[in-house]
Order: structure tokens, then sequence, then C-alpha cells
């Protein structure tokens, strides 16, 4: 588990670089289990390759994994992962989406891209999103690691959608995790080997706002009832300052049966303008 420091330090690489990569954060049992699971699922539900030169027209893509598997559950929770993403953003951050992205031999390079180019803010901007990149098989130059461009996060401007920029391969052993900004400039890289690359997408938003994936209605809600309470909470059960998100002035999370765990926003006001009244 990563202590204060080492969290503190892989926020100030995302700050200055736009990314950083824990490594050792996943197991061998944890990745062994991940990658048996996509396998069931690949061949039970019979997802096959993607439809689009974005997504891989040789990439297996598995969206909405929360609600496909128990196995997916453990992802974004990670306590080697989870305490990175909310240094950057906060605690009270989302889960966007969780997806699992694997290139089988002869995938292409994906189009070089950000993933806040359909938000209209003006660059640079704080961190909005952190995406966390699972390496569930060795990420090499040769089957397909991610390329970056380091920095490109604090640009004024995002690429041009498919440009040719210069890039470095964000290379890790399995078991690594790299997270980074949003804004940072990467793609997917080639894979000219004869084996896949295995990797998870659980990407992290701020919680004001709009998450990738829609996981209130995604992930059926007697699925949801069996998740731990932190989980819950990044799916979207959840009020943002104690006003976001809000279901007539209740936390959805008393949807599932909980009880809300802080007072919606004008409660605390109140009790705060009482509080001095009483001082």
């Amino acid at each position: 588990m990563l202590n204060d420091q080492q969290i503190a330090e892989h926020r100030e690489r995302i700050a200055r670089d736009g990314y950083t990569i824990i490594d050792g954060a996943a197991d061998a049992a944890t990745r062994a289990t991940l990658i048996e699971a996509l396998e069931r699922v690949e061949r039970e539900q019979g997802v096959g390759f993607a439809k689009t030169s974005f997504e891989g027209l040789r990439t297996i893509r598995i969206y909405n994994l929360l609600a496909r598997d128990p196995a997916f559950q453990a992802v974004p929770l990670h306590e080697n992962v989870l305490p990175v993403a909310e240094a950057v953003l906060d605690r009270e951050l989302l889960l966007s989406s969780l997806t699992a992205i694997t290139l089988a031999p002869g995938q292409e390079a994906q189009p070089m891209h950000e993933d806040t180019q359909q938000i209209p803010l003006p660059r640079p901007h704080v961190p909005i999103a952190v995406n966390a990149l699972w390496a569930l098989t060795d990420f090499t130059e040769a089957n397909g690691a991610t390329r970056i461009v380091p920095g490109s996060h604090r640009y004024d401007h995002p690429p041009e959608y498919g440009g040719v920029y210069d890039t470095v391969a964000a290379e890790m052993p399995a078991g690594s995790v790299m997270l980074f900004d949003s804004a940072l400039w990467h793609a997917g890289g080639t894979n000219r080997t004869d084996r896949r690359r295995f990797s998870l997408s659980c990407y992290y938003c701020a919680g004001w706002v709009r998450q990738q994936e829609n996981l209130l209605l995604g992930i059926p809600r007697e699925t949801a009832q069996g998740f731990p309470r932190r989980l819950q909470e990044l799916c979207g059960y959840s009020v943002y300052k104690g006003q976001y998100g809000h279901i007539d002035n209740r936390d959805p999370i008393e949807l599932l049966g909980r009880e809300r765990a802080r007072a919606m926003v004008w409660e605390a006001s109140d009790r705060k303008r009482s509080a001095r009244a009483g001082a």
C-alpha cells in the first residue's frame, strides 16, 4: 500500500509530466484473476473486435465491466491506485468508466488524441479526469504500449486528431499502472507481436463531471447493492459537495439501503447558522 509521501510524489509527477507509473501495483494472482475473467466474458458473451478505427479493428473492448463479473470490483478500489486519483482530483471523484482493452496481433496504432477534447474548456485547465491504465501483461513498444507526449496536458490546445507527433512508448512490466491526466496527448501503439496485450482502463473523473458510462443505468440495481459502499459511491450513488446528484434532497445511496454519511448542503448550512447563533 502506498504511503502519504509516495502518493504525493505520484501526484507531483502527474502535475509536472502528465503521467506517472506505479510499478508492481497489482500482483500476479490479481492479474491472473482479471485475465481469466476477461477471457470468460469474451467467450460467454460473444464479444468480438471493435468496429471503429479509434476503438481498434483488431482490439477487443469490453465496456461496463462491473456489470459483467464480480472480479472487476477490486479494480476501481485498489489501494495502490485509488489514493493517487483522489489526490489529483478529490475524494468525491467518480468512476467514469471501466473498460478492457485487449490488443490482438496486427492492431495498428490508434489516432493521437486526448480524453477531454469533447469538453468545451479552455486549455490548460485543472485536472478533471485521471485514467488508470492497468498493464495486465507487459507493455512494450513491440506489443502496442501506449504512446504519450509528456507534458502535453499543459499545452494550450489539443492535438490534431490522428496527427503525427514525437512520442515515447509508456513501457512497463505486467502489474504496473500508469495514471495520467486526461488532457495528456496519447494513443495506443501497434501490436507487432504474435500475442495479445491485456489492459484495463479505469477512468476516474471529478464529481461534477458527467461520466463516460452511465453506471447508474448500466449496472442493475441488484448488482450494485452487492458492491462495497465505496464502490457504490464511485458509481454515482453519492452527492458531490452535498448538492449535485441528489434525488428529492436525498443521497441516492439510500436507494441501495444505505444511510447517507453526511448532511445535504442546505441542512449543513442551517446547522452552521444555528451553531454560530448559539456561540
